[in-house]
């Protein structure tokens, strides 16, 4: 058995279940993913706004929305009071049919945003929850969806990585209390590595967010370990040439 099949089994994305969403804030490369026919929705944040530059949020919005051709998107409030946010959500949800809001799954006081992911799921809001670490707050996001209204329920497997633990059981876990609510996805949030995409799709994500900086590096899938280590010799080779260094060896 090559090496390849005993420890690299994935070689493409295209049998994969779970959909790629670009996740990101810059209009062109919204357009650019929007041609893409591996890319089954968009999200954003007001983090990645920021950086991008953005003034004008709902401009940036109705910008984005005429880019991405009907294809799902999500677009988050950024109030601290549920009653600012729910005034703020109903703004989001009238943009379009495609469009789903994002609620945090608390405020920055830590009081759990249930209630308003409540009210606006019965109304056929469809909510995209977000900031999630924990299958707890997954069973209470659960429990205040309607079970007819489509919603996201983004967890954060890349930030519960960072804290040294495997996300794939913890997703596997998210996605059975889910179980009863078929009109929910979940989604796999802040991915580190290409093989997150592998590991969201075994553990039963329906979706997962990619940075622009993840999706070209999808090149790589299936590459030759062999040809790979060489072009890595020569860029080290290349960069120490190029920057001049030397030592002295007599």
């Amino acid at each position: 058995m090559s090496e390849r099949k005993s420890f690299l089994a994935p070689v493409s994305v295209s049998g994969l279940s779970v959909a790629v969403y670009a996740d990101g804030a810059d209009l062109a490369t919204i357009a650019a993913r929007a041609k893409d026919p591996l890319i089954k929705g968009f999200t954003t944040n007001p983090t990645l706004m920021r950086k991008s530059g953005i003034q004008n949020y709902e401009r940036f919005a109705k910008d984005a929305l005429a880019l991405v051709d009907g294809r799902p998107i999500s677009f988050e409030v950024f109030a601290d009071d549920f009653a600012t946010m729910e005034k703020q959500a109903r703004r989001i949800a009238s943009w379009g049919s495609n469009v789903s809001v994002k609620i945090p799954v608390t405020n920055t006081k830590g009081e759990s945003a249930a209630s308003l992911i409540r009210l606006l799921s019965a109304e056929g809001i469809s909510v995209n929850v977000t900031a999630i670490m924990t299958a707890a707050q997954v069973q209470a996001v659960s429990a205040a969806l309607h079970a007819d209204t489509p919603a996201i329920v983004s967890v954060f497997a890349g930030r519960i990585a960072d804290t040294g633990c495997d996300p794939v059981p913890v997703m596997q876990h998210c996605k059975s209390i889910l179980g009863d609510k078929p009109a929910a996805k979940l989604l796999w949030a802040s991915p580190r590595e290409v093989l997150n995409l592998f590991q969201a799709d075994t553990a039963g994500c329906d979706i997962i967010t990619v940075t622009d900086d993840l999706l070209t590096k999808l090149v790589n899938i299936g590459k030759d370990l062999d040809a790979f280590s060489l072009e890595t010799v020569k860029m080290f080779f290349d960069d120490a040439t190029s920057a001049g260094y030397s030592i002295v060896t007599d």
